[in-house]
């Protein structure tokens, strides 16, 4: 395994012991211990995957997601040492793929880079030579690129991945914790706001109209599924 993780934590033990275990699982791993110096590395390293502490000295975990989301899609896994649900939600709002509480065992952030890495490699494989159409949304499965009439859209690759899983699947319905484990990769936590987040921004940049969607429905109770048009 060659896959590149940037881990970006301020507090030197942690970044080493997370840095020990992920070379030892045959990752190249480089780290940063605060928000400048992560965005440096992020166009210096060119990780597939951040592991990104929330609070961080210069600019915080925060604003180094949105940073980052404005050129790049590799999965974000987040580190938080908050119980608040707000700083989860704001930090998927953001563009964050994944996040995990401290203290954590080191052995389920192993499992959580794994799965978000293997997502990109089982996603490409199924989607070669294939898109989906439906009224003025173009998704090329290939590209991995979305448009909406001749515009591209700027999507998160977790949000590609949940928008391709239901649109090839189309008016399947599939719960929060189904999608969680289909599309994140890993088994259900117990924390499921983290679908109807990617969803709500999904939503906004597909849909014309977020509050009346035409293409990612909710079935009330049960989950969410993609109706063709």
């Amino acid at each position: 395994m060659d896959r590149k993780v940037l881990v970006v934590d301020d507090e030197k033990p942690i970044s080493d012991i997370i840095k020990f275990n992920l070379v030892r699982e045959g990752f190249q791993v480089d780290v940063a211990f605060d928000g400048e110096e992560a965005l440096k590395k992020v166009y210096q390293f060119q990780p597939d995957l951040i592991v990104l502490d929330l609070m961080l000295p210069k600019l915080d975990g925060f604003q180094v997601c949105r940073k980052v989301r404005e050129s790049f899609s590799m999965p974000i896994l987040m580190l938080t040492a908050k119980e608040e649900e707000v700083d989860k939600v704001l930090g998927l709002e953001l563009g964050a793929d994944d996040y995990i509480t401290k203290p954590f065992g080191m052995r389920e952030l192993i499992a959580r880079v794994k799965a978000n890495l293997r997502r990109i490699d089982v996603d490409k494989k199924k989607s070669q030579g294939n898109s989906v159409m439906s009224g003025n949304l173009s998704i090329d499965l290939d590209k991995y690129e979305v448009k909406k009439g001749e515009n591209i859209l700027e999507l998160t690759l977790r949000e590609f991945e949940l928008l391709r899983f239901l649109a090839t699947q189309e008016n399947q319905v599939f719960t929060r914790e189904q999608l969680l484990k289909d599309v994140w990769g890993y088994e259900y936590y117990g924390d499921i706001r983290t679908v109807d987040v990617t969803v709500r921004r999904l939503r906004e940049k597909v849909e014309d109209d977020s509050s009346s969607p035409k293409y990612i429905l909710t079935k009330r109770g049960v989950g969410y599924y993609f109706r063709r048009i």
